[in-house]
């Protein structure tokens, strides 16, 4: 029995009802951090103990300082996606834990769709500084020089090898981003479904907790991959 059962009988699939849970969830957390920072002394006075806002706070700073190591000066532009993945993911992946309940990252549609995501987000950051010169890191090195009318041209003699190389290697970002957190997120929940079957007291709760760590792991890894493939693809193009 899911909480997703009585709409999903109506048509409704319980992978959407679950990634609106989780969307919900984000939004209601947005929400309610911005109204205790727009409250007197919110902006200053920090929480005491372990607080919703003093979470997302770590989160955000977390965030950044991955952000400018791998993405540099500008990833303060690319931060409210990237921290909307990852919080979106990780509550995804909590909810998976909660019994009768369910994530939606352990549906292919889902993370497919934030690989889809990522993907097509990296390579617009790329086309947009680098214009039609993005396309030179996928037609390999420059073989010969040649300085013609004061302009030098880059001749690529290996491009009709490299291209479909370089092309199904960015593709395949999308398959492991997406398989990994399929993957992972699949077999967590198994292993804690089969001891909650086996022995439900005590033993579970280990697993449980080994779930609460892999849920983490796999948003953080997502989320740092994409931030990774942002900066290569602000990287100046050859």
């Amino acid at each position: 029995m899911s909480i997703y059962d009585p709409l999903a009988s109506l048509g409704i699939p319980w992978v959407l009802q679950a990634s609106l849970l989780a969307a919900g969830l984000v939004l209601l957390g947005g929400v309610v951090i911005r109204r205790q920072l727009a409250a007197a002394d919110g902006g200053i006075l920090p929480d005491r103990g372990l607080t919703l806002r003093n979470a997302g706070e770590m989160i955000a700073e977390m965030l950044a300082g991955l952000g400018k190591q791998t993405i540099g000066d500008e990833y303060r532009r690319y931060m409210p996606l990237v921290g909307t993945m990852f919080i979106f993911i990780l509550l995804s992946n909590l909810l998976g834990l909660v019994p009768a309940v369910g994530g939606g990252t352990v549906d292919p549609n889902v993370t497919w769709a934030w690989a889809i995501i990522s993907y097509v987000v990296y390579n617009v950051v790329g086309i947009r500084r680098h214009g039609l010169k993005y396309i030179y890191q996928f037609m390999g090195p420059a073989l010969w020089n040649p300085t013609i009318g004061g302009k030098t041209w880059h001749i690529r003699l290996l491009t009709p090898v490299f291209l479909p190389l370089e092309l199904f290697l960015h593709a395949a970002r999308m398959l492991t981003l997406a398989v990994r957190l399929l993957a992972n997120m699949n077999a967590d929940h198994l292993v804690v479904a089969v001891f909650l079957g086996m022995v439900p007291i005590g033993v579970p709760a280990i697993f449980m907790g080994l779930g609460l760590l892999i849920a983490f792991l796999q948003a953080f890894v997502f989320s740092l991959l994409t931030m990774i493939y942002i900066g290569m693809a602000l990287e100046e193009a050859h």
